[in-house]
């Protein structure tokens, strides 16, 4: 027997052997060709709720079942594990916020706002209680968000150390309050002392000096009151044991400077200045009783801040 008779195929399975060799050629090419286009990853959503699921498992934070449901005006959205610090706006839209609420949340963070806890999520302009709800169980804050000086260790104290007063100083996170039946001198308080008293803050404080500074200084701490939305339940916390007032000369002003008084305005102002005008300097300020701007509690009140 000759080598060349092992080699020896018939025709018929010759043609079933090419057929073969030509499937296996067509199907490499069009691994070759097509296979090839794609040549990174494309993460997906799928791919993003495994990774979560992968964290929750981990224990980072507890798994919730992600949920489908329809907003209010008709869009289908899901609910799922997300942290607003790090949510973008393909995952925030998902949940079934508005581009307008998407926009906002971006801007909070632009300007270094930090969602610390669930509860300031809230805030979000414009998110509804329903939303809020909703979306709740599903807010999962990562602890680098939470504030570094949770992490630190309280100094401590050398036995014999000195203890400073922890009211010695005016500048303290949280400023020391008043206790009933104290109460600070209105007439020379600043902003510090000011948010000392309960119910006073920062904002109140500025009110409060800069009411004194246009009256030309406080004679009363009923006074108080005149400034709109002033909490009057304070007003036990303050005195004023000597009243000292800036005065205005009431020939010497314009009409423009006189008005600048919260006691005078511009009608108020222009009488005085017409009374100037045709009757002479004002020597005494029961003259004003003739203007029919000024009734006697008009006068009375402006009495501690006129000169002539």
């Amino acid at each position: 027997m000759r080598i060349s008779d092992f080699f020896r195929i018939n025709k018929s399975d010759r043609s079933v052997f090419l057929f073969i060799l030509s499937l296996l050629v067509l199907g490499a090419s069009i691994l070759f060709f097509l296979g090839g286009r794609n040549k990174k990853t494309t993460v997906t959503v799928a791919d993003s709720m495994a990774t979560d699921s992968i964290l929750q498992r981990n224990g980072r934070y507890p798994y919730v079942k992600p949920r489908p449901y329809r907003t209010e005006d008709g869009r289908t959205a899901e609910l799922f594990a997300f942290d607003p610090n790090t949510a973008d706006s393909t995952q925030l839209l998902r949940l079934g916020l508005a581009p307008w609420q998407v926009r906002s949340i971006y801007k909070y963070r632009a300007k270094g706002g930090v969602f610390r806890t669930p509860e300031d999520f809230a805030r979000v302009y414009g998110l509804t209680r329903k939303q809020y709800a909703d979306m709740r169980p599903y807010i999962q804050i990562s602890d680098d968000y939470a504030p570094a000086v949770n992490f630190v260790r309280p100094r401590q104290r050398f036995a014999g150390e000195y203890k400073q007063s922890e009211y010695k100083r005016d500048t303290l996170l949280f400023p020391y309050k008043l206790h009933e039946g104290q109460s600070i001198d209105l007439a020379r308080a600043d902003t510090t002392q000011l948010k000392k008293v309960p119910g006073i803050g920062s904002w109140w404080a500025r009110q409060i000096v800069n009411y004194g500074k246009r009256l030309g200084g406080y004679v009363s701490v009923n006074q108080l009151k005149e400034i709109e939305g002033f909490p009057e339940e304070t007003l036990s916390y303050f005195k004023l044991a000597s009243a000292h007032t800036e005065k205005l000369n009431i020939n010497a002003l314009t009409l423009s400077q006189l008005r600048r008084h919260p006691y005078i305005n511009f009608y108020q102002a222009r009488e005085i200045c017409d009374y100037r005008r045709l009757k002479g300097k004002i020597t005494d300020i029961s003259q004003l009783a003739l203007l029919k701007d000024f009734p006697p509690e008009e006068i009375n009140r402006l009495r501690p801040y006129i000169t002539y």
